[in-house]
């Protein structure tokens, strides 16, 4: 029988805490902000927040480049708001999971800066190479477009296969290693209970050699989930991670469910489970920024090949990397309701553990960007002067962009319906959706039928629903852009309805109680367009 941990059925909350809120009028989110609304959480029904980075750094990538690991930007507060975080969340039955984020630290953490002031020590801890032939030390291709080495020198350059501004750790070093273990140590210690894994199956590098030349990501077959990777993995568990009792979920890049179910296969002791990506680029080709008609049929398609293919999956729809769902997959305009709260449903309903983001429960939506002067985002910026120097039209970068740029996610929370959305008394830092005047959580508190509504009810019901939280998965045949699916435990069946077209659909009676649906408790042969319904068969 498979063991039963507490965070396989908790419902995670992802907070981006720039955005979320801010309690002292300087237009940033912060600890305290966050604090102020733990009863908002509880009620909600979450059971562990995932904070987005709260470290020291320069910001660059909004946090992911680290200056101090086990310190507090001063933007969100101090460490002394941060215990009380995690104790005031404790009182309240909530548990907090961090960030980790080891691929790369920030070029101002102080281990680069004594690497860049010639302490061979410290020089090690990143990838320093000599240029090959008058030219960068190899052709490897970066996440963030350009280039991936930064000169430093005469003829010296240093790897980061993201900003330039995130030099890459060398884990070949074992200090690397024995510095990540502290820090892990460090929160743990504090009663953090567990990490996300920032990109953690491309921090062991193989070779620096040249790689096969592609469309996108030249080299990566020399980094991409390497035996080394694995082993340091492996190696955290077994010297860290075991002796707490906590988890860890990671984002893993270009992965399919073999590569992902070997990182999270519980007898290889390695991370608990992954975030896959497969469902996340149905709309595109090659890269995310490359856009294609969204089909329904695809999206669900991925969905089903990896609750069929993994031993416990985490389920997302959105986070802080990707446009809104209800923009992306659903309605924002006239059934911009009914959509959300079927993603929502389809998200809470399938098998492993649900992760909701910021603002998703009351629906919010992508914000309607003028032109580049309004992003912050430094992945968005990178692209564009890429894209520019290979002569790409301005139109065209723009409408790239302006579809998929991370800063979608990161506009402020709405909990009010006045102009700067609750978030803050000062100027925000980006800024807030003018749709808040009418999506906002103040408003969907007033409202039984509401997207937040729905959410409670939702998670309601999947904590009373022993098929919900631990049953099996099948799918059941449908139509054309329908998802059906049973879930089933020893005591209980549901099975799940989707429509994830603005399509009326004709299917198969469906004989059962209906335990929450999107438009009321119709049981008919026919779904509604965006129609979501759990139905209760045994």
């Amino acid at each position: 029988m498979m063991q039963k941990h507490w965070w396989q059925n908790g419902i995670v909350y992802q907070i981006y805490p720039r955005s979320f809120c801010d309690s002292n009028g300087d237009g940033i989110g912060d600890i305290p902000g966050i604090i102020s609304k733990l009863d908002y959480l509880k009620s909600l029904g979450v059971d562990i927040l995932w904070l987005s980075p709260v470290y020291p750094s320069p910001n660059c990538d909004n946090g992911y480049d680290i200056s101090d690991y086990c310190g507090i930007h001063p933007d969100f507060g101090t460490m002394e708001d941060m215990d009380r975080l995690i104790a005031e969340a404790k009182a309240r039955g909530i548990r907090i999971i961090m960030d980790l984020v080891i691929n790369h630290t920030s070029d101002e953490h102080p281990w680069f800066k004594k690497a860049l002031a010639g302490d061979p020590e410290y020089r090690d801890y990143y990838y320093f190479r000599k240029g090959k032939d008058g030219k960068v030390p190899n052709n490897w291709g970066s996440f963030f477009a350009g280039d991936v080495w930064e000169p430093v020198g005469d003829d010296e350059y240093y790897l980061h296969l993201f900003a330039k501004k995130q030099p890459d750790l060398n884990w070949h070093n074992p200090k690397v290693y024995d510095e990540i273990c502290d820090v892990l140590r460090f929160w743990l210690d504090k009663g953090i209970a567990g990490f996300r894994c920032d990109v953690i199956n491309i921090i062991y590098k193989n070779t620096l050699a040249d790689g096969k030349k592609q469309l996108a990501l030249t080299g990566i077959e020399h980094y991409l989930s390497t035996e080394g990777c694995h082993d340091i993995l492996q190696r955290l568990r077994k010297d860290v991670l075991s002796k707490y009792d906590c988890f860890t979920v990671g984002e893993t890049v270009m992965v399919d469910t073999k590569m992902a179910g070997d990182l999270c296969n519980r007898e290889r002791g390695e991370l608990d489970m992954v975030f896959g990506f497969e469902h996340m680029e149905c709309d595109q080709i090659g890269v995310k920024w490359f856009k294609v008609p969204y089909r329904p049929q695809k999206l669900i398609d991925r969905l089903d090949k990896w609750q069929r293919e993994i031993q416990w999956a985490a389920n997302y729809l959105e986070n802080h990397d990707q446009p809104r769902s209800v923009s992306r997959f659903g309605d924002e305009g006239g059934m911009r309701e009914v959509s959300a709260k079927m993603l929502g449903g389809l998200n809470l309903c399938l098998r492993g553990t649900a992760y909701i983001y910021e603002g998703q429960e009351i629906g919010m939506t992508n914000y309607p960007f003028r032109s580049l002067d309004d992003i912050e985002d430094v992945e968005s910026h990178t692209v564009n002067e890429t894209a520019r120097k290979m002569g790409m039209w301005p139109s065209l970068r723009w409408s790239l962009i302006r579809k998929t740029s991370r800063d979608h996610a990161r506009t402020p929370m709405q909990w009010t319906g006045d102009e700067l959305g609750g978030f803050t008394t000062g100027k925000p830092w980006l800024a807030v959706n003018p749709n808040c005047s009418f999506i906002n959580v103040a408003a969907e508190e007033e409202r039984a039928d509401g997207v937040l509504s729905f959410y409670r009810e939702m998670i309601r019901l999947r904590r009373s629903s022993n098929a919900l939280q631990w049953g099996d998965y099948r799918k059941l045949s449908s139509p054309k852009d329908v998802y059906i699916f049973e879930r089933e435990a020893e005591d209980e069946k549901v099975t799940v309805l989707c429509n994830m077209s603005r399509k009326e659909k004709r299917i198969d009676p469906v004989d059962g109680e209906i335990l929450i649906g999107n438009y009321g408790d119709e049981n008919g042969a026919v779904l509604k367009p965006y129609e979501f319904r759990v139905v209760k068969t045994s």
